[in-house]
């Protein structure tokens, strides 16, 4: 037969239970430290609608080695890739609702001001006169224009050897502007894509192919023993994040998105993963630019 003591102890547990049981009933979710808090947005907002949506839609490049590249598969891989999920799943979309949306250098300021794309990241440089039209978040990579020739080919050394050369660029690009102003004289042929470039010059169309030096590592990566970098960068290209002007909330939420990508190691794991495997040195991370 149990004692009083004993039927007391039970009593006074299953009223406990009870106690802790209604506390738990006004419906608030107890969080574990495994389900992290969902971002909540300003209603209207631009990540509300994507949140909201669970899919969102980033252009990038296709054919740009280590920054994005559509394999045979219809994934597309690289640096800016990695950097858009990161943004993605910060809105809460998982990886099945991005959507990558092709954009080459002409098309990018068409692509945020038209909708098709919700934000680009596509080697995209800052500059004064994209931003009439458009706004930037970041920069989230500093590169610096270089020249690649054919491996072996010691006729250009320096950006002053273009004059007179027939080179390659792209359509809508900064480089190509960039050579046309600093080098007059250089026989400029532009194609949509550098993987055409690449092309023009085994072929002998083109002598050079100018961009930025981690574009043209990836093409030399791609085409093993084909090409060689100049090694003589002449510019700074700061890389953004391409979002609607106006939209300076979209902006300010990406800019915190990259410096916490800073913090956490995940932008080490998306370098590492990508741009390390040919330049395995990681650089600091520049300064997000809030204006």
């Amino acid at each position: 037969m149990r004692s009083r003591g004993m039927l007391r102890t039970a009593a006074l547990v299953a009223s406990l239970a009870l106690v802790l049981t209604a506390c738990g009933d006004d419906g608030d979710k107890v969080e574990t430290k495994d389900e992290p808090k969902k971002r909540e947005f300003a209603a209207g907002s631009t990540m509300e609608r994507l949140q909201t949506a669970g899919k969102v839609k980033v252009g990038t490049k296709f054919d740009q080695p280590l920054f994005g590249v559509k394999g045979v598969s219809g994934s597309v891989e690289g640096f800016d890739v990695e950097i858009a999920k990161g943004i993605a799943a910060e809105l809460g979309i998982e990886e099945s609702g991005v959507e990558f949306v092709e954009s080459i250098s002409k098309n990018r300021e068409d692509f945020i001001v038209n909708g098709t794309a919700d934000f680009i990241v596509a080697t995209y440089t800052i500059n004064d006169k994209r931003k009439e039209k458009v706004g930037f978040a970041g920069p989230y990579f500093v590169a610096g224009q270089d020249i690649m020739v054919k491996k072996g080919d010691t006729a250009i050394k320096s950006k002053d050897d273009l004059a007179g050369k027939k080179v390659c660029s792209v359509t809508g690009s900064t480089p190509a502007t960039r050579v046309k102003e600093q080098v007059p004289t250089a026989q400029l042929t532009l194609f949509g894509t550098y993987t055409e470039c690449a092309e023009a010059m085994r072929n002998g169309q083109v002598q050079a192919t100018t961009t930025d030096n981690v574009i043209l590592l990836g093409l030399i990566d791609a085409n093993p023993g084909e090409f060689e970098l100049v090694g003589a960068p002449f510019s700074e290209e700061p890389y953004g994040i391409g979002v609607k002007k106006e939209d300076t909330d979209f902006r300010t939420f990406i800019n915190d998105v990259l410096e916490e990508m800073y913090k956490d190691g995940r932008y080490k794991d998306a370098y590492d993963k990508t741009l390390g495997k040919v330049q395995p040195d990681l650089p600091t991370p520049p300064a997000v630019n809030r204006y």
